[in-house]
């Protein structure tokens, strides 16, 4: 190997260095070049600790063999485009601890034979799709320790053989539903400790060859069927050390071979018997609450039952605790007379806490502080809970290092002012199903490290920006489900740092000019749900920043191409499950430089002319178009780069209306899922492979005639003959692969 470790290098040239002038070393007597480079037969290169701030274009086009390159530590900021180019024999780029914020979308070409990708330890703060699209051998990439906050979907397009992807120690938050699209190798995925609110079922089952999840170190509380989670080989699944309070029976019904199951250092009080994964054998449950009355008797049985193994001492009857789980017998977990066991528990968990020195009646003290009564705080993942215990009003005496709070499914119907006092560090709280009709002025004063709000499932009809000042971190606000006709702009206007806002399932049926004046900084918005039938020119203006935009489920009756303008930087547009009907010429023409994914899916469209999609540029990544009424669709030539198009479920007629639709999905190197439905004689067909249908159609004989060339002289067969072979050689092996 050779090393040029530490020795100060400060700039690499894109120059072709003479072959005369190449060193070996950077010592005094080496020749005098800004990066001094090996000979051509280099195979690994160790530059770590240096101060290269950038990779120039073709940095390293004079070392075609290398097959190792390390540049850990040197300080590297910008990554240009085609950087690598000419390394094609490259199996491990480490580029960890360095200062990289993003990556241009081609700044890994040429990198076709990388197996080991490391970007850990540097400050990423988002992914672009097509970023890794030319990685197609990597196995392992590594991207923890970084500062994402979001996957978008498509977000690792192009890595068909990643096994493992490791995403640990970010902030992620979100993951959209195709975020994990295009991984069929994934086997292992990290995403330990990050932020995420909630188990992100629908992106996880993307990747259903997944073999371990470790999701350890994450915030939520619940987890349930209704996430979604749906992963047939997974064998070992880590929830360790989050703030799991609740399990629903089902929750991994749909991971059939679970063996292994890690719910390490949560808040469970109980545990139900597990439905479905038949498999298990391993259940780690050491730092739980579990209390061992007769109501864990199921659970016991379970155990018992599936023989799975498990090991953890409880609390319970005063004869049982500090017992071994795996030590009890069904009989030993004793009914005792009606409201015994409730009351024994109660005595038991306040015996457990010790009383604050001085502190008043019904205040225990936990790490930071005292702790309310009917609530639960725990002093080493800072999260304080009184999820349904029927309090009418919000409780106050919390811990002040509590950095996520959860008052759900509580009767309160008003936040009164000052309502949190001393919880500056909160970043997380949850107001979910409380029967909330007001937030008063100053509800959330001294909230000044306040990330997330869920005020989600209640009544409100409003908010006012009195109602939101003091949170000015605020940066995710949830109000799904709520009873709003209009859209809170004047709340927003206190807000100067939202990111996201959900407003889905409401009543809102306009948005207006002036709605969004508040959402300067706002980058998604999702409105699905609602029974909009007109967005305004203009009302979407001042989000300028707006990336990701979901209009969904209202009754738009078209695309509301005038209330696009003026959003330079939006990515994703949902509009399916609206009445469209029909598109019109340039409907995306505004957003047509940036948009990357069109959802049109479920709009009744029942015909698209050939100018619907003019303006949208190469950078269109998925184009989904599928549950339809289409019965033919132009040909796309303008949108060459895209990774995802989904026709299916349209009653395409194929005839020779449709052949160039045909031809254009023949260059297409994708599965489309577009089939015919007439006529009779072609039911079921797939539109690209169906070349015998489109025969007949006048000039594609000439055209496959022009494509044919003569036979050369005692050549076996014919070329058609032999291009037919080559052809049922090829979908044959299509077909066992499931394409």
């Amino acid at each position: 190997m050779k090393r040029m470790r530490g020795r100060r290098l400060f700039q690499v040239r894109e120059e072709q260095v003479p072959a005369s002038a190449r060193g070996t070393g950077c010592g005094p007597g080496a020749p005098q070049h800004p990066l001094p480079l090996p000979a051509q037969l280099t195979q690994r290169l160790d530059l770590q600790g240096n101060m290269l701030k950038e990779i120039p274009p073709a940095a390293f086009r004079d070392l075609p063999h290398l097959t190792h390159l390390d540049l850990r530590r040197c300080q590297v900021e910008l990554v240009a485009e085609g950087a690598f180019r000419g390394l094609g024999r490259l199996l491990l780029l480490n580029l960890a601890s360095n200062r990289l914020r993003a990556l241009p979308q081609e700044a890994l070409d040429g990198l076709g034979s990388l197996q080991r990708l490391e970007l850990a330890g540097n400050l990423l703060e988002e992914l672009r799709p097509g970023t890794f699209g030319a990685l197609g051998a990597v196995t392992t990439l590594n991207l923890a320790h970084n500062a994402l906050v979001y996957l978008p979907a498509m977000a690792f397009q192009g890595l068909v053989r990643a096994r493992w992807l490791q995403l640990s120690h970010n902030a992620l938050s979100v993951l959209a539903p195709e975020a994990l699209a295009g991984l069929p190798a994934l086997r292992r995925l990290s995403l330990h400790h990050n932020e995420l609110q909630a188990l992100p079922g629908a992106a996880l089952s993307q990747a259903r060859g997944l073999a371990r999840l470790e999701l350890g170190h994450n915030p939520f509380t619940y987890t349930g069927e209704e996430d979604g989670l749906a992963l047939p080989g997974l064998r070992e699944l880590r929830l360790d050390h989050g703030a799991l309070q609740a399990l629903d029976a089902r929750a991994f019904a749909r991971c059939p071979r679970l063996h292994t199951l890690d719910l390490r250092g949560n808040q469970l009080d109980a545990l139900p018997p597990l439905q479905g994964p038949g498999q298990l054998r391993r259940l780690r449950l050491q730092g739980n609450p579990l209390w061992c009355g007769c109501r864990a008797r199921p659970l016991l049985e379970w155990l018992a039952r599936a023989r799975v193994r498990f090991g953890r001492r409880v609390l319970g009857q005063r004869r049982l605790r500090g017992e071994a789980l795996d030590a009890l017998r069904p009989s030993d977990l004793r009914c005792p007379r009606p409201g015994a066991e409730e009351e024994e528990e109660a005595e038991e968990l306040k015996a457990a806490r010790p009383r604050a020195p001085g502190g008043a009646p019904g205040e225990e003290a936990g790490a930071a502080g005292p702790c309310p009564r009917t609530c639960v705080c725990v002093p080493e993942s800072r999260h304080s809970s009184c999820e349904g215990r029927g309090l009418q009003a919000v409780p106050r005496g919390f811990p002040n290092d509590t950095q996520l709070l959860d008052l759900r499914r509580n009767r309160f119907p008003v936040v009164p002012q000052a309502a949190f006092p001393g919880l500056g560090r909160l970043v997380s709280l949850h107001l979910q199903h409380c029967g909330l009709t007001e937030l008063e002025a100053g509800a959330l004063a001294g909230l000044d490290s306040l990330i997330y709000l869920y005020l989600s499932d209640n009544r409100l009809s409003g908010l006012s920006a009195a109602a939101l000042e003091g949170a000015p971190r605020l940066g995710y606000l949830y109000l799904e489900r709520n009873r709003f006709v209009r859209m809170p702009g004047a709340a927003l206007l206190a807000l100067p740092s939202l990111f996201s806002l959900h407003l889905q399932d409401n009543a809102l049926d306009h948005l207006a000019p002036g709605d969004l004046a508040g959402g300067r900084a706002l980058r998604w918005l999702y409105l699905s749900g609602n029974r909009l039938a007109r967005v305004s020119p203009g009302a979407l203006g001042p989000a300028r920043e707006l990336e990701k935009l979901h209009l969904d489920r209202n009754q738009l009756g078209e695309v509301p191409t005038e209330a696009l303008e003026g959003l330079p930087a939006l990515l994703e547009l949902q509009l399916s499950g609206n009445p469209l009907g029909a598109l019109r010429d340039g409907a995306f023409r505004p957003v047509g430089r940036s948009l990357q994914h069109l959802f049109l899916n479920s709009s009744g469209l029942e015909q698209i002319p050939p100018g619907a999609f003019s303006g949208l540029g190469p950078r269109l990544r998925s184009l989904h178009l599928q549950k339809n009424q289409l019965q033919t669709l132009p040909a796309l030539p303008g949108l060459g780069e895209l990774e995802l198009v989904d026709l299916s479920g349209n009653p395409f007629h194929c005839d020779c209306q449709l052949l160039p639709l045909h031809r254009w999905l023949a260059g297409l190197n994708l599965r489309v899922g577009a089939t015919c439905a007439t006529p009779p004689s072609a039911r079921g067909q797939r539109v690209k492979a169906a070349a015998a249908v489109f025969e007949a159609c006048p000039g594609q004989a000439a055209r496959k005639a022009k494509r044919t060339p003569a036979p050369r002289p005692g050549a076996r067969g014919t070329p058609t003959k032999r291009r037919r072979q080559r052809a049922n050689k090829e979908y044959k092996g299509l077909e066992g692969h499931g394409l």
